[in-house]
């Protein structure tokens, strides 16, 4: 991916978005998980050319919010941190999510529309089934009724990761499209 005002703007734009969605919705439980990065991810996947360059929003996105959280967090003035023991697998799930975009590339807005359905939805299962997997958080038995049990206790993070996924995607997309025309002009004329 090369360094253009395009990518800068759109790179300065998404971290935007995460750190604000962060701030505003993170530490109240009923909104948590209302994020864009999930539509990072596939937007990310679906509209970048080169594929080792796809990884790069999203990555860009989350270690720019959670640095700036963790660094609140420090001074007193979060509710939690911002970096974390697992978050590497926060961050391995996420790219499920690109691998999804590529998928999309070039399709209907119906498979897009799957696409945003489907993103979340993977994720949502790949995280709360290592959270039951490995007893964190938690604690449910190792059995089908605890992995139900840790699914239910995850309904509320999904929900709003998919009502985010299904608000964001269309505004990154426009986003993206606004900044990639031709005629675009960064100065007065």
């Amino acid at each position: 991916m090369q360094l253009s005002l395009k990518n800068i703007i759109y790179g300065i734009v998404i971290i935007a978005l995460t750190l604000s969605c962060k701030l505003v919705f993170a530490n109240n439980i009923s909104w948590s998980g209302f994020s864009p990065i999930m539509a990072i991810a596939l937007v990310s996947g679906m509209m970048i050319h080169q594929k080792h360059s796809t990884f790069l929003f999203p990555l860009i996105a989350l270690i720019a919010s959670d640095v700036i959280i963790e660094i609140l967090y420090l001074n007193g003035l979060f509710g939690f941190p911002g970096i974390y023991s697992y978050q590497f697998l926060n961050y391995l799930f996420l790219s499920v999510l690109v691998i999804t975009g590529w998928l999309l590339k070039g399709k209907s807005y119906g498979a897009i529309l799957i696409g945003i359905i489907a993103g979340p939805t993977i994720y949502y299962l790949l995280s709360n089934g290592w959270v039951w997997a490995t007893h964190g958080g938690y604690q449910r038995p190792l059995t089908l009724q605890g992995l139900g049990m840790c699914l239910t206790d995850g309904l509320p993070f999904y929900k709003n990761s998919l009502l985010s996924t299904l608000v964001f995607v269309p505004v990154l997309l426009m986003i993206y499209h606004m900044l990639s025309f031709k005629k675009l002009a960064m100065k007065l004329q």
